[in-house]
Parts: C-alpha cells; sequence; structure tokens
C-alpha cells in the first residue's frame, strides 16, 4: 500500500495545535486509503510546542518529530521534512489551521489522476489586512517581472509532490530558498485547486514584515538575475541622457552664446552628473552585496539545518544532518 507525508513546519503554535491535529486534521487522513506519516518540524518553538508534540509523538506511531536545534526559518523546516519524508506522495500544510485540511482528500484524487505537483491557490480570505493582500498581490507581481513566469500568483506552500518532484527537490542545494519557487522552476506536470484562507486557530503569526520582506528579496535574488539586468540598463540609459545632455549644454552655452537664455554653469552640470552617478553606482553596489552574500553562504558549505536528536521522535535517524 502507498505512503502519504503530510510535513508540517511548527513554531510556537501551543494554543492551537493540539486542535488543528485532533479535530481538523486526523479525521481526514484517517479517512485516507493510503498509509500516512506526519512530520513535524519544529523549528525552534521557544514555548511548549515542542513537548506538545513530542507527547503526541509517543502515543502515536504516525507522528515524526523532527527537533531544530534552534530556528532556521520556515523554508527550511519545509526542506528537512520533505528530506525526512518516506511516502509515495508529499504534502506540505501550516499548522496554525488557515490551509483547511478538509481538502486533502481532492489534492490526492488530483495526484492520482495523473497530477505531479498539486498546488493551493490562496483565492479568497476570510479575514486579512488590506495590507497583506496588497503586499501578496505585489509580490506575486514583481516575482513575475523578475523572470519567475512558472509561479502562478497566490499560489502556497499547501501542495502535493509526487516521490518523483521529491527525489530532484531533494538534489537542490541552495540556503536561500523558498520551496514554493523551486518547485515551481523544476517544472513537472502542475494542477491547481482553488481554496480559502482561513484564519488562525489560535496566536499571532510567526511572520512578521521583517521575515515577509526578507523572503522576498532571497526569492528575487535566488530565482532571477533580473535585478543586475535592471540596473545594467538603468546605468545605460543614465550615461546615455548625461551624453545628449552633455551635448547640448556645448552647443546651448558655447557654440550658440546661449540663445535661451538658460545660463548653465559648469558646477551645475558637473553635480547633476555626480550626484546620478554616485546615486547610480551605490544602488548597484547594494544590488551586487545582496547576490555576493549568497554566494558566500553557499561557498561556506556549512549543513542546512540541524537535528537535535535528543527532543526528535520516531525518526529513521534522528541525528542525521542534512548537508546542502
Amino acid at each position: 500500500m502507498k505512503t502519504i507525508s503530510l510535513v508540517i513546519p511548527v513554531y510556537n503554535e501551543e494554543k492551537g495545535f493540539r486542535k488543528f491535529y485532533h479535530e481538523l486534521l486526523e479525521p481526514e487522513l484517517k479517512k485516507l486509503k493510503y498509509n500516512y506519516e506526519v512530520i513535524l518540524v519544529d523549528d525552534g518553538s521557544k514555548d511548549k510546542t515542542l513537548g506538545i508534540i513530542q507527547d503526541m509523538a509517543e502515543k502515536d506511531s504516525h507522528i515524526k518529530v523532527l527537533a531544530f536545534s534552534r530556528n532556521f526559518g520556515k523554508e527550511v523546516a519545509l526542506t528537512a521534512g520533505i528530506h525526512e519524508a518516506i511516502g509515495d506522495a508529499v504534502m506540505t500544510i501550516d499548522a496554525d489551521g488557515q490551509q483547511p485540511p478538509e481538502l486533502i482528500p481532492e489534492f490526492i484524487e488530483k495526484w492520482e489522476a495523473g497530477g505531479e505537483i498539486v498546488i493551493g491557490v490562496r483565492g479568497k480570505y476570510e479575514k486579512h489586512g488590506l495590507i497583506a493582500k496588497l503586499g501578496s498581490k505585489l509580490f506575486y507581481r514583481m516575482l513575475k517581472h523578475m523572470g519567475v513566469k512558472d509561479t502562478v500568483p497566490g499560489s502556497t506552500d499547501f501542495r502535493l509532490i509526487d516521490r518523483v518532484v521529491v527525489d530532484e527537490f531533494n538534489k537542490l542545494t541552495e540556503h536561500g530558498r523558498i520551496t514554493r519557487g523551486l518547485m515551481d522552476w523544476m517544472g513537472f506536470k502542475k494542477v491547481y485547486i482553488d481554496y480559502i484562507y482561513g484564519n488562525r486557530l489560535a496566536g499571532k503569526p510567526s511572520y512578521n514584515f521583517k521575515k515577509l520582506f526578507g523572503l522576498a528579496i532571497d526569492s528575487f535574488i535566488s530565482l532571477s538575475t533580473t535585478p543586475l539586468i535592471i540596473f545594467g540598463w538603468i546605468g545605460s540609459f543614465i550615461t546615455f541622457a548625461s551624453f545628449v545632455l552633455g551635448v547640448f549644454v556645448i552647443i546651448e552655452e558655447f557654440i550658440m552664446g546661449d540663445p535661451i537664455g538658460l545660463k548653465w554653469t559648469g558646477t551645475t552640470c558637473l553635480s547633476i552628473f555626480i550626484s546620478f552617478l554616485v546615486g547610480l553606482v551605490l544602488i548597484s553596489q547594494a544590488i551586487m552585496a545582496l547576490y555576493i552574500s549568497h554566494i558566500h553562504a553557499e561557498a561556506q558549505g556549512r549543513p542546512l539545518y540541524i537535528i537535535d536528536r535528543r527532543q526528535s521522535r520516531n525518526l529513521q535517524d534522528a541525528g542525521k544532518t542534512k548537508k546542502a
């Protein structure tokens, strides 16, 4: 019998996780005609979350607990769970209840029909701030213009991937990663399911504006070289415009004797040119620094994450450290 692996990153979810698992997720899993395993990746929680999921794993052999030695971030937690999964298909879902577990059978049906990547697309929101909605739309629009054309607006980490996709995903090595972007980049046959984005069962989102902004930057840098190209074109435009303006000043001021009466001075022209060029150099250096920082991170060759074997439960090899 085939096995479905559920990967769930968990971070500071002590107030709502038991309800999410026992009332929403577990009833759907018990309806499946497949074996299943649930991989809970504790991303260095600071509350009682780890103790709660350890207790659940000791009572239920379907549950595996993958405990990080510290907080490595959701994208790495998803990656670690996928690395650990043994299923014929792997499904990822958030632990806060905002992604409806009752759609799991529909994901599996799409997979059985030949879909290699079944993607949940966030359509409507039950309740969500205007800034969050606009930020999401802007993110996907910018991602598309950056050259990542395979990512559908609103697509999320609520998805199911076939074993073939899992095996290829596990070969990817970059540290600065956005999981959904990497999966979309790989290709394979994609199928989409629309869903309503619900409310958290308890607690507050761990992803604040700073983390979301960082995720967006990592997405653009790791998935596209378009920022470098954009600033290359900006530099070319400013250089060309400066050349044309310089020629105009020479002709208007020195050859024609300033018939328009603009009264150009050398200091004024020089100040304008220097201001533009200095600004361009500073912006370009900032963009280059982002790319160099990613190169530096990759060159260090550090493990993508570290597992705390003493805190993990029911794993094939709880002490194994995954390298990127």
